[in-house]
């Protein structure tokens, strides 16, 4: 498995998270539990993609722009997560907010697999691929247990 494969892994369960998040109402268990799912994903999966995608990228003249605007969504993704933990599940401002968020991650997701995987691809080998890989998957893994 090389770096890409193992975040597309990741962009499908956060796709499936997200849309789950969106046909539950209220402040009922299914919310809690979808918004808990989504967030423990988006939050896993940013640690480590972050480390072992960006960061590796940014020793590159040619990625140091794409990564730091990758890094920057996902700041915005952890302010909307920040703000939907300090809102009331109940209320219709919670879900005008998760709806930002599922926006957001979509738009994320879309702009790394048709722009960042082509342009890393170039900068990268594939023993660079495959080494990234292990090394997201086991930060990846780590994150989601510490959750």
């Amino acid at each position: 498995m090389n770096i890409f494969e193992a975040l597309r892994e990741s962009h499908e369960r956060q796709h499936s998270y997200a849309a789950n998040l969106i046909r539950t109402s209220g402040d009922s268990p299914e919310r809690s539990a979808a918004y808990a799912q989504l967030k423990a994903e988006v939050q896993a999966h940013e640690t480590a993609e972050e480390r072992f995608f960006y960061l590796p990228l940014m020793e590159h003249d040619n990625g140091v722009d794409l990564s730091r605007h990758a890094i920057a969504e996902h700041h915005a993704m952890d302010e909307l997560i920040e703000a939907l933990d300090q809102t009331e599940m109940s209320s219709p401002a919670w879900l005008a907010t998760a709806k930002k968020l599922v926006d957001k991650v979509h738009h994320h997701l879309e702009e790394e697999e048709q722009k960042f995987f082509q342009m890393a691809g170039k900068i990268l080998d594939d023993k660079q691929k495959d080494q990234l890989a292990n090394g997201y998957v086991k930060e990846y893994r780590q994150q989601l247990a510490a959750d």
